[in-house]
């Protein structure tokens, strides 16, 4: 789903040259070539498919790609002697809410092939830690990521179809696509329509930089939410989305999508506690962004 243009519209804005490989996680002797030529001192792992309806329709493809590429990762750093890795998993992982906010002790009960690799994963990689008493880990619970950089000029360019709300919104805003699909009006939520917590991609950086600096200095395994700790509906981000662009935002009520959770948002009070960081950014500020993005490059990084 990455374009190489993002790569170099990163290298403009910070004024800085980095290497970088073409190469598909799963391929462990690539993995382990370039982890020994690097010698990393720490991973932040990214490297993932993220469609849940997808994950229903291909299980396989998503644990190969997501549990088999975590694992061939993990032989490469073992072989080249990095031992600390900072996660990207998900809320998906806590499953139907027991209670709310999600906190990092609610049970782990995922309800899609998504969500149990990042289960697994995070399984493993907690195994992997407890083998060596100088590995550390930081598992990153990410809640609804949105946002663009302020610049306008790095943002989310999906692939097709969007699978997530704020870019569908986005490109009906320019015109790309007639009418946004709103899946449940009937919800146990203020209005009807699912309620999330949606967190700035900007704060969310912020977040692995503050993980990275916490996996130096301490060893183990520590998971965090990161979120705003609020949640907003489906409507409410039409709404805020409207006010930044000034754009109607046309939408179609569809039935519920099997699956989908009422609502949930993430209790932050360890992110504060253990690494420092809270998230900064309101809704507001997420649709600006986006927007800025989005009309600056219509049609994505193409």
């Amino acid at each position: 789903n990455s374009a190489p243009e993002a790569l170099h519209r990163v290298e403009r804005l910070s004024n800085r040259k980095f290497r970088t490989e073409d190469a598909n996680i799963t391929d462990s002797e690539k993995m382990m070539s370039i982890c020994n030529e690097f010698r990393p001192e720490a991973v932040i792992h990214f490297a993932g498919l993220k469609a849940v309806g997808e994950s229903e329709e291909k299980p396989l493809m998503y644990y190969d790609q997501n549990v088999g590429g975590t694992l061939s990762l993990l032989k490469a750093m073992d072989n080249s002697g990095c031992k600390q890795i900072v996660f990207s998993s998900s809320a998906t992982v806590y499953g139907v809410p027991q209670y709310l906010p999600y906190d990092e002790e609610h049970p782990l009960a995922p309800i899609n092939v998504y969500g149990r690799t990042k289960y697994f994963i995070e399984e493993i990689l907690r195994d992997w830690a407890a083998t060596d008493a100088e590995k550390s880990v930081m598992l990153l619970r990410y809640f609804n990521p949105v946002g663009a950089h302020s610049s306008g000029d790095i943002g989310e360019d999906p692939q097709g179809i969007p699978n997530n709300l704020v870019p569908f919104i986005a490109q009906v805003a320019v015109g790309r696509r007639e009418q946004l699909m709103v899946f449940g009006d009937d919800y146990d939520t203020p209005d009807g329509t699912g309620v999330r917590d949606y967190i700035h991609v900007t704060d969310l950086a912020a977040g692995h930089v503050a993980a990275l600096d916490y996996t130096s200095m301490h060893t183990g395994t520590e998971a965090v939410n990161l979120g705003t700790g609020s949640g907003q509906s489906v409507l409410e981000m039409i709404s805020a989305f409207e006010t930044a662009s000034g754009k109607p935002i046309a939408y179609q009520i569809k039935p519920r999508r099997d699956g989908d959770l009422p609502q949930f948002w993430a209790d932050t009070k360890r992110a504060k506690s253990l690494l420092g960081w809270e998230a900064k950014s309101s809704i507001d500020d997420m649709c600006r962004d986006v927007w800025h993005w989005q009309s600056k490059n219509p049609n994505g990084y193409e």
